[in-house]
């Protein structure tokens, strides 16, 4: 089964859904043999100011229940990258970097992705900043100046924006989603987290 998972690096809901998918791929059962393609939603791409203390603290109170239903971890306010004087809340650096690790090194971009989201929710890494997304890169054992150049370059920002564009032609507007190729057609089996159980089901309830 050929899976579409739609998602975003610095959306917490994706955060805590990598356990249900990553639950999946490790146990396909009745969906093996299992492909999955990952692209960017693109959640807040482009963001230009920084979060106030008011909406970081409102987006931390989200974070509880990501934790509540899925049990990933997450920093503790005020000790978290949304707490920071500086931060922006833009996700399109992130979502560059993964699609850089996906048009290099396509088999680590699942692992990559899944770095990028611990950092950010977990360790309270600045996901935003280059550098640290390149220390991510050189952590999975990938070329640093391999990731760094192609990170940097016009043909990757063009792909990110490329991905965000698919996104809205699907006409999908929340992540995480989990699309399937089934039958010849396109299935919206998710959108928004699920855990492992429904999951499975709603892949058995597609069409024959």
């Amino acid at each position: 089964m050929n899976l579409i998972y739609v998602a975003d690096p610095m959306c917490s809901w994706c955060y805590g859904f990598g356990e249900t998918l990553g639950a999946l791929l490790d146990e396909p059962r009745d969906a093996a043999p299992l492909q999955l393609a990952l692209v960017m939603g693109g959640l807040r791409p482009y963001t230009t100011e920084p979060l106030s203390p008011g909406r970081a603290d409102e987006i931390f109170g989200h974070w509880h229940h990501v934790h509540d239903a899925s049990g990933v971890p997450f920093a503790q306010a005020p000790n978290t990258a949304l707490h920071d004087a500086a931060f922006v809340y833009d996700t399109e650096p992130a979502s560059r970097a993964s699609i850089a690790v996906r048009t290099l090194w396509p088999q680590h971009v699942w692992r990559y992705f899944k770095a990028v989201q611990h950092a950010f929710y977990a360790d309270a890494k600045n996901v935003t900043r280059p550098e640290v997304l390149a220390d991510l890169a050189e952590q999975q054992g990938l070329p640093r100046a391999d990731f760094a150049r192609a990170f940097a370059s016009e043909e990757l920002r063009e792909a990110t924006r490329r991905d965000f564009a698919q996104v809205q032609a699907w006409g999908i507007r929340g992540f995480p989603a989990l699309l399937a190729e089934h039958a010849g057609a396109l299935h919206l089996v998710a959108s928004g987290y699920l855990g492992e159980s429904a999951l499975r089901e709603r892949l058995s309830a597609l069409p024959a």
